[in-house]
């Protein structure tokens, strides 16, 4: 058995769990946040037999796709901030980083 632990943002979140239903999997939705942008993600457990990890990642890529988005800088970390001045700038957000991890036993009470 195997977890299957999908880091996605906020915004795909509902869409990957209809998707995963539909297909029969059962899904833990934990709300997180980013580091980097501190804003919001969604942490997504899936428990699944060795032989579907295959087909939830491809839901999961299917589903979670990057994009494009203007955030404004961040303040320098140990700089003067009088001088500095935030400006926007185009990141790519989005997608998913996707963990797989053995189980070594599972009880459902």
């Amino acid at each position: 058995m195997k977890l299957v632990i999908a880091i996605i943002q906020d915004r795909d979140s509902g869409k990957l769990l209809e998707s995963l239903v539909d297909e029969g999997f059962k899904a833990t939705k934990l709300a997180s946040t980013g580091g980097f942008l501190k804003s919001g993600n969604t942490t997504v457990l899936i428990g699944v037999e060795d032989h579907q990890v295959d087909d939830v990642v491809g839901i999961i890529k299917q589903t979670c796709k990057s994009r494009e988005k203007m955030v404004t800088t961040m303040s320098p970390l140990g700089g003067s901030v009088e001088s500095y001045v935030p400006y926007p700038v185009e990141v790519i957000v989005g997608g998913a980083t996707i963990f797989v991890i053995d189980v070594e036993k599972f009880e459902r009470v």
